[in-house]
């Protein structure tokens, strides 16, 4: 039985790396990955425990423009598949590429939530972010 319960968490492991595309690094020591394979076995390693909900908390901080890319397709893949994803971000192709709703705060406050295209011009985000016209 503990053989059998054994394989099938091994099996289930392979799928995810497979799933997050580390499938050919199931051998490896994780702090021997590039940083953004990490970062990708750390999403794996979260959606291993079946949650309802994943939340992500920076996904894309220190990465490189390629490995952003390569994470915001997996993002969207996880969502199109059905999984309600909570994403704190600061990279706004991440955010936009990949949200149906986005809420922005400034200093803690909610300023604005919508659409990304909603959002994306709304004239308290454009003031908080990229300040006010002159």
């Amino acid at each position: 039985r503990a053989t059998r319960e054994e394989k099938g968490v091994r099996d289930k492991s392979l799928a995810l790396l497979e799933y997050v595309g580390l499938g050919g690094h199931a051998e490896e020591l994780a702090k021997n990955l590039p940083y953004g394979s990490q970062r990708r076995l750390e999403i794996a390693r979260a959606m291993a425990t079946e949650p309802a909900l994943l939340f992500l908390d920076e996904p894309a901080a220190g990465m490189n423009h390629q490995e952003t890319g390569s994470l915001l397709r997996l993002i969207r893949q996880i969502r199109d598949e059905g999984m309600t994803i909570i994403l704190i971000e600061h990279d706004m192709k991440v955010v936009m590429g990949s949200s149906d709703r986005v809420v922005v705060l400034d200093h803690g406050e909610k300023i604005a939530e919508g659409s990304p295209d909603v959002v994306r011009s709304d004239p308290k985000v454009i003031e908080a972010y990229l300040g006010k016209s002159a």
